[in-house]
């Protein structure tokens, strides 16, 4: 996929988000597996504290994962992430973005969110993305990136 279809998607802050953005800025679409887990909460933090580098990179960063409305809420107010989650629970986002897949995990298969980023211009394209992300340093990686744009 080297371009997304408009869409639009329920967020925290009682938010409707467009993607892509509707107001210029490239975006940062980070999936997670799981809200207040141990990988998760790190990447949450690790895009909290270089929050207003993407913004000064004229960027918007979400986390998205199949977790309830509910949930995100309070892991957002317990991290004071400066940016909203969206709530993908009918995993239509996840299929867009083909990061539902299957995975393993001590000898168990299963159906899950694989740690995937995207970078998406105001125009929909695809700039950059990741997958199967490993936590440490991956901001870092992230943040270069939307800065070299």
């Amino acid at each position: 996929m080297n371009k997304v279809q408009p869409i639009t998607c329920t967020a925290t802050s009682n938010l409707d988000v467009s993607i892509p953005d509707t107001k210029g800025r490239n975006i940062v679409l980070y999936f997670y597996p799981k809200d207040a887990t141990p990988g998760c909460t790190t990447e949450g933090q690790d895009f909290r504290g270089n929050h207003q580098a993407f913004v000064d990179a004229n960027s918007v960063v979400y986390g998205v994962s199949k977790d309830d409305m509910k949930k995100h809420e309070r892991f957002k107010a317990k991290q004071a992430f400066p940016f909203e989650l969206i709530s993908d629970e009918d995993g239509k986002l996840c299929e867009v973005f083909g990061v539902w897949q299957l995975k393993k995990f001590m000898g168990r298969e299963y159906m899950g969110i694989v740690r995937s980023t995207f970078i998406i211009s105001p125009n929909g394209d695809i700039l950059k993305s990741w997958d199967k992300v490993r936590v440490k340093n991956h901001v870092n990686e992230v943040l270069e990136a939307v800065q070299s744009l």
